[in-house]
């Protein structure tokens, strides 16, 4: 590895930030139950997952075939992954015999060449490796592989680690011994891979990696051959409108500039990319890696961190083409492009992706999932009309509130293991560093093999503009403790055991040098203000608009605060933005928002059309956080409000 960086291990890390220590104990106390009930088919009134069942007819235990989504038994590998890194928070302890049943099952279910596919293993066993653009077939055995790897880091116990293993050395005899054409119709196997090549050494599994990237864009394209072959017989209908963008075929990876097609697809392609650019010194990678984020965060993405335009084969579109009651935004995506920012920083250093990461964490991460973790977004909007939100409208994938379950179920069990391991975004190391990325209250046991002590955060920026870091180190040993200054904390200043530091920012972040045993205490203050933000006048669906930002965190108006039709709100950027209290039985301690605003009437009445007699009444607005709305009563959420001038 070029770069020694990587993220700490969870068992070290205790988060104690209300709002995210809320969301941390929720997979582990709520969520992990709840979808355990799902995936086994047993919650009332929620669409049938079949996933466990599928397991079990695959395994022989019982007869019949294999329903639900092709791909859907990737829904107990990131279950099992959640459950890894709950267990190393020391949390969930009751569900580690379950899941080792489940295991147990699961290799009952391998073949003996070592093929892991309950799709193909019940209903099309003589079809295998035949529809890599729709069967899902390397896409589940990505998740297998990282539900594994954190398995066995969590547990020690290596029989699902032996399962993957087994199948990724079956596809590396099938893909590269034997020389078959193809590459995953669904990126996610080649981030997997990178991580089974770090904890086994074996370089088979990078190079294996390495080859499905290669693969990826050349000429002549094979999904495209293989759909065309494949066309009477369509597992996914909507595929009659695949292009070479969509999976992001149109060119070789390392030649890609602008993030296209599926953006779940893209997100988990760009994090491989940015892992085998890592591991293999690739500087064209590398670069290819930066050009993709420039084009994703600062043409593409939404203010609240989501990514993907177009509900239509949920992918981009064009740059600013950013409609706010149309999106996709898929959680999903936004799963990814957390991990595409972790690794990026990893590759370079840089805490200018941490910028991004915290934006995404703090608004579509939370807004995916309910306060009570059995409701998921699985589009995230950044303006809901309930009563448009119809099958017979383009809406029709926007849902006005949380559902229980899909029937494409990737969201809610992507975000629940994102949840879980949200210790390993705040904290990393090397061999003599340590990096805090984001200023969330937390404790971290540091256990290097240079240095043993402790670090504790304990951040206040939204209420009163700092973060105390308290560093005990048990005996003396040089180290650098680089903390990311984030870029809405306003004049930001340092002190060292009440010393002021003229500390130098470099890529973010402040640099000490911590040398002799002992505590110190560094603290970092500024100033953090609500604020209006403003779009690029490029940005079509937002021109003339204001949005609200209190630090990472994205505001918006309910209707259950401001009434119907949010569409007729008004506000002035000159308006005073006054802090309220936060809102009751809802987890953190976010402030509401408050500010003078106006409501619009254009005069016609009662009529569709009329002589215009516009008129402003004056409406005090109440603001939440996006990252809770939702959670109350059902209704209208607007984030980008019409402004006067």
């Amino acid at each position: 590895m070029r770069n020694g960086i990587h993220p700490s291990a969870l068992q070290n890390i205790r988060i104690t930030d209300p709002l995210f220590k809320h969301y941390v104990s929720l997979v582990a106390d709520q969520i992990l139950p709840y979808q355990w009930m799902v995936l086994n088919d047993q919650v009332p009134d929620v669409i049938a997952s079949h996933c466990v069942e599928n397991f079990r007819v695959a395994a022989g235990k019982k007869n019949g075939k294999h329903q639900g989504a092709v791909f859907c038994d990737t829904d107990a590998y990131k279950w099992i992954e959640a459950l890894a890194y709950c267990l190393e928070n020391g949390k969930a302890k009751a569900f580690e015999p379950i899941a080792d049943e489940l295991i147990a099952l699961i290799g009952q279910a391998q073949q003996a060449d070592g093929y892991l596919n309950t799709y193909f293993s019940i209903n099309h066993p003589d079809e295998k490796w035949s529809n890599l653009a729709e069967g899902h077939e390397l896409y589940c055995a990505g998740h297998l592989i990282e539900a594994a790897v954190a398995y066995f880091q969590a547990t020690g116990k290596d029989q699902l680690l032996q399962i993957a293993i087994r199948f990724a050395d079956l596809i590396y005899s099938v893909f590269i011994v034997g020389g078959r054409a193809g590459y995953p119709g669904h990126q996610e196997i080649e981030l997997a891979l990178v991580k089974l090549y770090r904890i086994s050494g074996n370089p088979n599994y990078l190079a294996l990696a390495k080859h499905f990237l290669e693969e990826r864009g050349k000429k002549p394209n094979y999904l495209l051959k293989e759909l065309e072959r494949t066309a009477q017989n369509r597992l996914f209908p909507e595929f009659a409108d695949y292009d070479e963008f969509y999976a992001q075929t149109y060119d070789e990876p390392v030649r890609q500039k602008t993030a296209e097609g599926h953006a779940v697809r893209a997100m988990y392609m760009f994090s491989a990319m940015a892992d085998v650019a890592n591991e293999c010194n690739d500087e064209a990678l590398k670069d290819t890696c930066t050009s993709l984020w420039q084009n994703v965060t600062q043409r593409r993405m939404y203010i609240t961190g989501g990514i993907g335009s177009s509900g239509h084969l949920e992918r981009f579109t064009t740059d600013y083409d950013l409609p706010n009651d149309r999106t996709y935004c898929e959680s999903c995506a936004s799963v990814g492009l957390m991990m595409f920012g972790q690794r990026m920083a990893e590759l370079t250093r840089d805490a200018q992706y941490y910028e991004v990461v915290e934006r995404v964490l703090c608004n579509t991460i939370l807004a995916g999932i309910s306060k009570d973790g059995d409701r998921y977004f699985y589009v995230n909007p950044l303006e809901v009309w309930p009563a448009n939100c119809l099958p017979a409208t383009s809406m029709s994938h926007v849902k006005p509130v949380r559902q229980p379950w899909y029937e494409v179920a990737c969201c809610p069990t992507n975000i629940s293991r994102t949840l879980a391991s949200l210790g390993q975004y705040i904290y990393a190391e090397d061999d003599n560093s340590i990096y805090i990325n984001m200023l969330i209250s937390s404790t971290f046991c540091i256990k290097t093999a240079e240095i043993k002590g402790n670090i504790e955060i304990n951040a206040y920026l939204l209420q009163n503009g700092t973060a105390t870091i308290t560093v005990e180190t048990f005996e003396a040993s040089a180290f650098n403790l680089s903390i990311r200054i984030p870029k809405y904390l306003e004049q930001p200043e340092v002190t060292l055991d009440g010393n002021s530091l003229d500390a130098e920012i470099n890529n973010g972040y402040v640099v000490l040098n911590i040398s002799e045993a002992g505590k110190r205490i560094i603290q970092i203050s500024g100033s953090v203000e609500p604020v209006f933000i403003a779009a690029n006048e490029n940005v079509r669906a937002d021109v003339g608009r204001l949005a609200l930002q209190y630090g990472p965190y994205v505001y918006c108006l309910e209707q259950v605060d401001n009434g119907e039709n949010l569409a007729a709100l008004f506000v002035s950027a000159n308006s005073e933005i006054i802090k309220g209290l936060p809102i009751e039985n809802l987890p953190g301690e976010l402030p509401t928002l408050h500010l003078n605003g106006k409501r619009f009437s254009s005069g016609v009445g009662s009529q569709l059309y009329g002589k215009p007699a516009f008129s402003m009444c004056d409406q005090n607005l109440t603001a939440v956080p996006y990252a809770l709305w939702g959670n109350r009563t059902p209704g209208e959420m607007l984030v980008w409000i019409k402004t006067t001038f």
